[in-house]
C-alpha cells in the first residue's frame, strides 16, 4: 500500500467563496437582488450618499425612481406592493428624509402593506450629539413599524436585510425600517454571500392551526339558518382567493366586504352582497344585527365597520379567521377562533362544511339592495341634477374599462363613492388607505401600483383636496414616464368634512371652502396633457381621451358641490342605524 495517503474530500457547499473589500453599500444592494427587488423609490442626501453612489453601478440591475419627496416614495412602495404582491423598497436619507417616512410607515402598518426602508444615519460616532441632520429614527418609527433595527457595523447587513424581508413579507406583513449609519455604508469588509431568512427565534409569522376549532366553526355553520360572512384584506394578502371562493360558494352564503377587501371575488358574483362600513351598503350593515352566525375573514372589526360595539352583532355567533392573534377578541369577542393563515386555514373548514343555499335570507339582501337602490343608488349613477356627480363619473369609467383596471382612491367623499360603485374582475385591483386615511396618498401609490403592474390601466382617482398635498409627484411621473391616468373629483370643498359639517354642526363650513390652481395647466407644466369637464355630455368622451391617451393624463371633471354620500352610519350610532337619506 502506498505511502502516500489520499487528500480528504473537499465538503460541498452552496456558498461562494468570499468577496473581499466589499462596501456595506454595496452589501445592501446584492441583498436586494438575491430578494428579487427591482425597483427602488428613492430620494438621495448626505447620510445615503454611500449607497447611491454604489447604486450608479447598479443601474442596470436595479429600477431606481426618484421621487419628490420621500412621503411619495414609501406611498408609491405601498402602491408598488398591493398591485404585484411583492415588497416595496425604499431609500431615504437621514433627519428630515427619514421623518418624512413616517406618515407612510403608520399607513403601511394598520394596512399591512410589506414594505422595507432604508435611511442614512449619521456616523456612530456622532450618534447622541444632535449632529446636522441626525434624528433618532428608531424611537420615532417603533410604533409604526413591523420591525426596525440600526446597522453601526456592515458585517451586519447581509443578515439584517434578510431578516428584514422576511419580517415584512410573512405573517400579517408590515413595514420594516433598517437605518444604517454611514461609517457602515462606508465600511469594506469580507462578503460572505447572502443567505435569505426562514426562522427569527421567538417570531412566529403563522400561529398553529387548531383542528377542533375548525370543526367547532363548521358545526356552528352547518346548524346557521342565517349565516352571513364578512371579509377583510387578510383573503388578498393571504393569497386565498381561490380558497375563499370555494368556500363562500360550498357553503352558499351571503357576503360582504370592507374597503381594503374589494376585488378580492368579482364584483357581479351572486353571492356578494356589497360593502360593509360607514358608508357601505344597506343590507350588510342592518343584517348584521340580525345574522346567527358571522364568519370573519381576514378582517379586524374596526370602528368603521361596527359602528357602536356595544350594539354590534350581540345576537350573533362570531367564528373569527385571522392570522394575527391579537386581532382575535380585541374588538368583537369572538364564539371560536380560527388562527392561522386562511390558505391554509379556509380549505380546511370547506371539507367540513355542507353544500347549502339560503334563497330566503339571501333575498332579504337583495330586498334591501332595491330599497338602497331607489333612495341612494339610482339618483347617484342616473342623476336627473344638472350638475355632475360623482358616482355617475365611477359608472362611466366602468363601462369604459369592463372592472379589469387597477383603481387607486385618495381618502375623501370620492373614495367611498369609487369603493361602492367601483367594478372589478381581479384581485388586487383595489388600492386605498383604509386604517389611516391618508390625504395624498393616492397620486404616489399609483405611481407604484403602475410599476408593480405594468400591464394594467391604473386609474389614480383623487379629490381636489387630496391632489395638492402630494402634487409634486407630477414631477415623477414626468420624469419616470409613468402611464398613470389621473381622475380629479373636484367639489371645490374638502367634501368629506363639508358633509359632516352640515350633517351634524348645522352647516358652520369651517374651513372647508378651498380654491384650487388650474389643474391642467399645473399638468401641462408637468408635459402630462389634460383637460376639465363641468357637462354630462362630455364626460364619456373625456373617460375614453384620458383612457386611451399613450402615458400619462390628467382629467378634471367638476362635481356637484354639496353632493353627499349615502347611506351614512353616524359615528356613536349602530350599523343598524344607517341612514339612506
Amino acid at each position: 500500500m502506498s505511502t502516500i495517503e489520499k487528500a480528504p474530500a473537499k465538503e460541498k457547499t452552496d456558498k461562494k467563496p468570499a468577496i473581499t473589500n466589499v462596501s456595506g453599500s454595496v452589501a445592501v444592494l446584492e441583498a436586494f437582488l438575491a430578494e428579487g427587488v427591482n425597483t427602488i423609490f428613492g430620494y438621495p442626501g448626505g447620510a445615503i450618499m454611500p449607497i447611491y453612489d454604489a447604486l450608479y453601478d447598479y443601474q442596470e440591475k436595479l429600477h431606481h425612481i426618484l421621487v419628490r419627496h420621500e412621503q411619495g416614495a414609501i406611498h408609491a412602495a405601498q402602491g408598488y406592493a398591493r398591485s404585484s404582491g411583492d415588497v416595496g423598497v425604499v431609500f431615504a436619507t437621514s433627519g428630515p428624509g427619514a421623518t418624512n417616512l413616517v406618515t407612510g410607515l403608520a399607513d403601511a402598518m394598520i394596512d399591512s402593506t410589506p414594505v422595507v426602508c432604508i435611511t442614512g444615519q449619521v456616523f456612530a460616532h456622532l450618534l447622541g450629539t444632535d449632529a446636522f441632520q441626525e434624528t433618532d429614527v428608531i424611537n420615532i418609527t417603533t410604533p409604526v413599524t413591523k420591525w426596525n433595527y440600526q446597522v453601526t457595523d456592515a458585517t451586519e447587513i447581509p443578515a439584517v436585510l434578510a431578516k428584514a424581508f422576511y419580517i415584512a413579507r410573512s405573517g400579517r406583513p408590515g413595514p420594516v425600517l433598517i437605518d444604517i449609519t454611514k461609517n457602515a455604508q462606508l465600511q469594506k469588509f469580507d462578503y460572505e454571500g447572502y443567505t435569505k431568512c426562514d426562522h427569527v427565534r421567538s417570531y412566529r409569522p403563522a400561529p398553529i392551526v387548531r383542528k377542533e376549532y375548525i370543526t367547532e366553526a363548521a358545526k356552528l355553520i352547518n346548524e346557521a339558518e342565517r349565516p352571513f360572512v364578512i371579509f377583510g384584506q387578510g383573503v388578498i394578502l393571504g393569497k386565498a382567493e381561490k380558497e375563499f371562493l370555494k368556500f363562500i360558494e360550498k357553503a352558499g352564503i351571503p357576503t360582504a366586504w370592507t374597503i381594503m377587501g374589494l376585488s378580492a371575488i368579482p364584483s357581479d358574483h351572486p353571492l356578494n352582497v356589497g360593502m360593509l362600513g360607514m358608508h357601505g351598503n344597506y343590507g350588510p350593515n342592518v343584517l348584521t344585527n340580525e345574522c346567527d352566525v358571522l364568519i370573519a375573514i381576514g378582517m379586524r372589526f374596526d370602528d368603521r365597520v361596527t359602528g357602536r360595539l356595544d350594539k354590534y352583532a350581540k345576537q350573533a355567533k362570531v367564528i373569527h379567521l385571522d392570522i394575527d392573534p391579537a386581532e382575535v377578541d380585541k374588538n368583537v369577542k369572538t364564539t371560536v377562533p380560527v388562527w392561522g393563515d386562511c390558505k391554509e386555514t379556509l380549505p380546511l373548514l370547506t371539507a367540513q362544511v355542507e353544500q347549502k343555499v339560503y334563497p330566503q335570507w339571501l333575498q332579504k339582501f337583495r330586498d334591501m339592495m332595491k330599497q338602497e337602490e331607489e333612495t341612494c343608488i339610482t339618483p347617484e349613477l342616473n342623476p336627473t341634477t344638472e350638475q355632475l356627480t360623482m358616482g355617475e363619473v365611477i359608472k362611466t369609467l366602468n363601462e369604459l374599462t369592463g372592472g379589469d383596471a387597477i383603481i387607486v382612491t385618495d381618502v375623501g367623499q370620492h373614495q367611498m363613492v369609487a369603493c361602492r360603485y367601483a367594478k372589478f374582475t381581479q384581485s388586487k385591483s383595489n388600492i386605498t388607505s383604509g386604517g389611516l386615511g391618508t390625504m395624498g396618498f393616492a397620486l404616489p401609490a399609483a405611481i407604484g401600483a403602475k410599476v408593480g403592474a405594468p400591464e394594467r390601466t391604473t386609474v389614480a382617482i383623487i379629490g381636489d383636496g387630496g391632489f395638492q398635498m402630494t402634487l409634486q409627484e407630477l414631477g415623477t411621473i414626468m420624469q419616470s414616464d409613468i402611464d398613470v391616468k389621473i381622475l380629479i373629483l373636484n367639489n371645490q370643498f374638502l367634501g368629506m368634512v363639508r358633509q359632516w359639517q352640515q350633517l351634524f354642526h348645522d352647516k358652520r363650513y369651517s374651513f372647508v371652502n378651498i380654491e384650487s390652481p388650474d389643474f391642467v395647466q399645473l399638468a401641462k407644466a408637468y408635459k402630462i396633457p389634460g383637460q376639465s369637464i363641468s357637462k354630462r355630455d362630455d364626460l364619456k368622451k373625456a373617460l375614453t381621451e384620458m383612457l386611451n391617451t399613450k402615458g400619462a393624463y390628467l382629467l378634471e371633471v367638476m362635481t356637484g358641490k354639496e353632493n353627499n354620500v349615502f347611506p351614512m352610519v353616524p359615528q356613536g350610532c349602530s350599523v343598524a342605524e344607517i341612514r339612506l337619506k
